[in-house]
């Protein structure tokens, strides 16, 4: 696996957040990966995966760029987007498009992303207030 620190196509900065760092990485290794599916499931299987890292990727930065009020819907829908991610690359580890070391690593990238994204979420929660009967403004 040769993936730089720092993208060269998206740098660190300061205002960059690190699961942006996460999802860049995890999505050039998945790029990688992807032209060893075979050309069937390359189309169909592993354009659905492309299409859920990107979608994933959406509402993150989505989520960044929201109000404090409005950021919470995006990351629930970017959850949502991993968890498809992650059971679509179990499709693709169990018709042996992805080779256990493959697979292994990009869970990795995964569970660290969903690690972030959790925490986000949770520290979102925590600071949004809830109105009179006990619900969360989001």
């Amino acid at each position: 696996m040769n993936i730089p620190n720092q993208s060269i196509f998206y740098p660190l900065t300061k205002n960059s957040l690190p699961i942006i760092e996460h999802l860049v990485k995890a999505y050039i290794f998945w790029g990688e990966c992807l032209v060893h599916f075979t050309k069937l499931l390359r189309y169909t299987l592993g354009t659905k995966i492309d299409w859920a890292f990107l979608e994933a990727t959406e509402m993150i930065f989505a989520a960044k760029s929201a109000d404090k009020q409005t950021k919470l819907p995006y990351l629930e829908r970017a959850a949502k987007k991993l968890d498809l991610l992650k059971f679509l690359l179990r499709i693709a580890w169990e018709t042996k498009s992805l080779d256990n070391k493959k697979y292994i690593t990009i869970s990795e990238y995964l569970n660290e992303i969903g690690r972030q994204l959790g925490g986000w979420q949770r520290k979102l929660i925590k600071e949004t207030p809830a109105d009179k009967t006990g619900a969360r403004r989001q």
